[in-house]
């Protein structure tokens, strides 16, 4: 007698995940160990592509910092910290985007804008105006800002940390915000020649900004949320502009069970300074209906490997859907 094909869906659930768990917590050291080894440690895969680029002259590179990986033909492709191209299925775009508006935001190296452009969009990126627009604590100011990026950076550059020392010493706030969030989009922008819209804001300042249209079919958050101070805020700000779905995969706790609940992670956590809040799966679709979404699902699932950590993650991708 055949399985209910619900059944099979839990199943299937089921297994995925017991495999995540086991290699979440059975099996750190193997996924540290590979990333060390068949894809190299961030820092040299910043040279070799460094010096790739300036043999094709395409400029010094040596500076920035690649979040995503990003294919840019011809055998060159981004040192990125995050490799999405094996795990995009699991996002579940239209695989032919021509005539929809999408609208990215927080677009880093811009992986899945230039995406979005690749199945036919029609694109706009958004990204911070400047270090000074980080969110952080009142008593914190640029210069700490400045202090944190330029010590993500000088790890993941082609410059050793000591050489850096003394780039950080001499560079300014505006030099550090190109080599760290639009230097890396703009270079791979002229290289895939590409057409998408680049403009500058916080997502709190986006119901004022200038976007070229105001309703997007599509709007995309990836690791962005947990980064702001105020993600209620910023939910309420982006929600208008979308017109069909929203895009949310990111980190969510699961040990608050079915109750709506948002984690604060901002305390002592000594390796990163910039993550916030961490609302749980239960608290999203309660708030993203309020905000007038009637569909709120969880589509699938972005795992994969951090670097240069080699840590395992596993992140549902949401749906919102008006």
């Amino acid at each position: 007698m055949p399985i209910p094909v619900i059944d099979q869906l839990m199943h299937a659930d089921l297994a995925r995940r017991a495999k995540n768990r086991v290699a979440a917590r059975a099996y750190p050291q193997v996924y540290r160990l590979r990333s060390l080894i068949t894809r190299l440690n961030p820092d040299e895969r910043a040279k070799t592509f460094a010096a790739r680029a300036h043999e094709r002259g395409l400029g010094n590179v040596e500076l920035y910092y690649w979040y995503h990986t990003v294919d840019l033909g011809q055998g060159l492709v981004t040192p990125g910290l995050h490799d999405y191209r094996r795990s995009l299925d699991e996002f579940h775009f239209p695989a032919d985007m021509t005539g929809m508006t999408v609208l990215d935001v927080g677009s880093a190296t811009g992986f899945f804008s230039f995406e979005f452009e690749r199945r036919g969009a029609q694109v706009v990126s958004v990204e911070l105006p400047s270090l000074a627009h980080v969110d952080r604590f009142p008593y914190q100011d640029a210069t700490q800002t400045r202090g944190k990026i330029a010590a993500m950076t000088a790890g993941h550059s082609a410059y050793t940390r000591e050489s850096f020392e003394e780039v950080f010493h001499r560079a300014s706030s505006e030099d550090f915000y190109h080599y760290f969030m639009d230097g890396p989009f703009q270079f791979c922008h002229k290289v895939l020649a590409s057409r998408v819209e680049r403009r500058y804001a916080s997502i709190y300042d986006l119901p004022r900004t200038d976007l070229g249209m105001s309703e997007f079919d599509l709007v995309f958050l990836g690791d962005l949320l947990l980064h702001t101070m105020h993600p209620l805020n910023a939910l309420a700000a982006v929600a208008p502009l979308c017109q069909g779905t929203l895009v949310i995969s990111q980190h969510m706790p699961a040990n608050f069970g079915s109750r709506p609940a948002v984690l604060y992670v901002g305390g002592e956590i000594g390796f990163d300074h910039s993550t916030w809040w961490y609302p749980n799966l239960a608290c999203f679709q309660q708030l993203l209906r309020k905000l007038g979404f009637q569909s709120v699902e969880v589509v699938g699932h972005n795992s994969g490997v951090s670097l240069p950590s080699g840590n395992y993650y596993d992140r549902p991708v949401l749906h919102a859907v008006r």
